[in-house]
């Protein structure tokens, strides 16, 4: 029984150190859109080049202070 409690310890402190870091990477992913929203990249693009849906990245957008998009006809950039 002490191996299977051995190997249950290594998985929770493997599963916490990814977990660490996970959390620091969606840190970071957050900064580079809420940059690029505000350096003018259009919403749609930032929604196809992050890992987030339209509906996370506008709320953290308008949490954040990003204004929303001009309506209209958007451009997409490259």
């Amino acid at each position: 029984m002490t191996d299977l409690r051995d190997e249950l310890k290594s998985a929770t402190l493997r599963y916490r150190e990814t977990e660490a870091a996970h959390e620091q990477s969606r840190t970071e992913m957050l900064a580079a859109v809420l940059a690029a929203l505000r350096g003018g990249v259009p919403p749609t693009e930032v929604e196809r080049l992050s890992p987030f849906t339209a509906a996370y990245i506008r709320r953290v957008a308008r949490a954040e202070g990003v204004p929303p998009a001009a309506p209209g006809p958007k451009r997409v950039s490259s």
